[in-house]
């Protein structure tokens, strides 16, 4: 079982094999964080290329700062400053950047699909950084490790997922390896923000977020995505957090043990109360640790790792 050379696009297209191989390459690079030089020559000579269409704090600076503790060289294309502003298309940008030297393109971008069709068009391997509303594969693998960082187990955890459904990757890619891992998911949101194919996922729906709660051992909270909503869907931001925030009062449902997660940013006071987000109950910050320790393991796999 190996990762070496391929993309990594969609948690829908990765076995349950490759997901713990991934997860179990993470647990051992993470201790590289917590060293005084955080530093190490497994990807010395990599050229690793991002190349986002869309803003991102946390999963860019990620990325790179993944790459950087391997010893691999870094590459950041902006968008709004390269040729692509004078009609240059995403295939001639992209090629450019791969006969350059370029070993890996990681990319974001709004249309869902866009990075399949740049593994299409690229000979080197092309990750997922997060494509329109298809996946963001990255996210759902470090979810998917901080959960079992904390509850040691995937299998049988009921794991409610909460809000903006339609408009989420993360929502899709954290279902994806959830279920292949055996663990239960229940969904809940405004039936306008539900996704008509939820069921065909595997999950539960439910109506009023009380029910996906309800006994939950891990209760994630989606952003609101707002830009990516063309029409009005619920009455209004206080309307949306009053019927379906995630509050303490809410999260007294769920298990006393439960984690709080959020793939960040947050619109505190909207999708969630600021003493959830900020309760010992929270995970939040050490996702955003354990997504450089996972993304290290992924370009580790991707580029030079062992089988």
């Amino acid at each position: 079982m190996s990762l070496k050379g391929k993309d990594l696009l969609s948690l829908e297209e990765l076995s349950a094999e490759d997901i713990e191989l991934v997860l179990s390459t993470a647990q051992s690079l993470k201790e590289i964080l917590a060293r005084p030089i955080k530093k190490v020559p497994a990807l010395r000579g990599k050229v690793v290329c991002t190349l986002f269409y869309e803003p991102s704090t946390r999963t860019r600076t990620s990325f790179e700062l993944a790459a950087k503790y391997m010893s691999a060289d870094t590459v950041s294309i902006a968008t709004s400053t390269s040729a692509m502003q004078k009609g240059e298309t995403l295939a001639d940008t992209a090629r450019n950047i791969e006969v350059m030297g370029t070993d890996v393109v990681i990319m974001r971008h709004s249309v869902s699909g866009a990075c399949h069709f740049l593994a299409k068009v690229l000979d080197v391997p092309v990750i997922n950084a997060g494509d329109g509303m298809h996946e963001h594969p990255t996210q759902g693998l470090l979810d998917i490790f901080t959960i079992l960082q904390y509850k040691s187990r995937i299998k049988g955890l009921k794991v409610a997922i909460l809000g903006d459904v339609l408009h989420s990757r993360v929502a899709r890619s954290l279902t994806w390896g959830l279920r292949k891992l055996g663990a239960e998911v229940h969904i809940a949101g405004p039936a306008t923000l539900i996704p008509p194919y939820a069921e065909v996922l595997g999950v539960k729906v439910h109506s009023r977020p009380e029910g996906a709660i309800e006994g939950a051992d891990v209760v994630y909270s989606l952003r609101l995505q707002l830009e990516r909503q063309r029409s009005a869907l619920f009455p209004s931001k206080r309307e949306y957090h009053d019927f379906f925030g995630l509050n303490r009062e809410r999260l007294r449902l769920a298990k006393d043990d439960a984690l709080v997660m959020h793939p960040g940013p947050m619109n505190r006071g909207i999708e969630i109360s600021t003493d959830v987000a900020d309760s010992p109950q929270s995970v939040i910050l050490e996702q955003v640790t354990n997504g450089v320790a996972v993304r290290m393991a992924i370009l580790y796999l991707i580029l030079g790792g062992k089988e």
